[in-house]
Order: C-alpha cells, then sequence, then structure tokens
C-alpha cells in the first residue's frame, strides 16, 4: 500500500490531506509529464453535497495507475512507496495531477 498525500482540499473524498477512499485510480495513458496525469478518482465538493461523515482518511491505500510510462507503474499499480496528488482549487479530475510521476528513461 502506497502514502497518499492529497492537496487537493477542495475533493469530497479529501480529509485532513488524506484521502477516505480505500483506493484510488491515477490516469493519464498517455502521460510523459506530471501535468498530464490526474486522480480519476476526483469528485468536487460542492455546496450542499452529500458527504458520509463516518469516513475515515487512508493515509495509505491502493492505487491503481493507468500512467504506464510512469517508473513507478508495476502492471498498472503504484509501486512508489509515497506519491502526492496535487490541483487545489481544482473543479474537475484534468485539474489535479501526480505529483511522483517520473517518466520511464
Amino acid at each position: 500500500m502506497t502514502k497518499l498525500e492529497c492537496s487537493v482540499t477542495n475533493c469530497l473524498h479529501n480529509t485532513d490531506n488524506c484521502c477516505c477512499k480505500h483506493a484510488i485510480v491515477v490516469d493519464g495513458c498517455d502521460a510523459k509529464e506530471a501535468y498530464e496525469t490526474c486522480c480519476g478518482s476526483f469528485d468536487q465538493k460542492k455546496e450542499g453535497a452529500f458527504q458520509n461523515l463516518f469516513q475515515t482518511p487512508e493515509s495509505r491505500l491502493e492505487i491503481d495507475c493507468e500512467a504506464v510510462n510512469c517508473v513507478y507503474n508495476e502492471k498498472r499499480r503504484c509501486s512508489a512507496g509515497k506519491i502526492g496528488i496535487t490541483g487545489d482549487g481544482a473543479s474537475d479530475a484534468s485539474h489535479t495531477e501526480c505529483a511522483t510521476f517520473r517518466m520511464r528513461g
């Protein structure tokens, strides 16, 4: 399981820079740079939207990864010990990114 630090505070699943989901997916099958990736599990936190207050923030979770050009991608799973998802102020998934992405050499 990978340690996740998420700074996308306007995501419905973000609590205290952790994710309340047990697994996420990083998209970006053609990515060659971090900005070409995104958190495919992003859901914008909207006024009046239902939020499960009983979910527990997860600091370590399964990360499915479609960014096949990343050095940490092993059979579509993230093998990095720690990753960061960034994109504070995002209104959709395309405004987020996996800051840990590194292109295979």
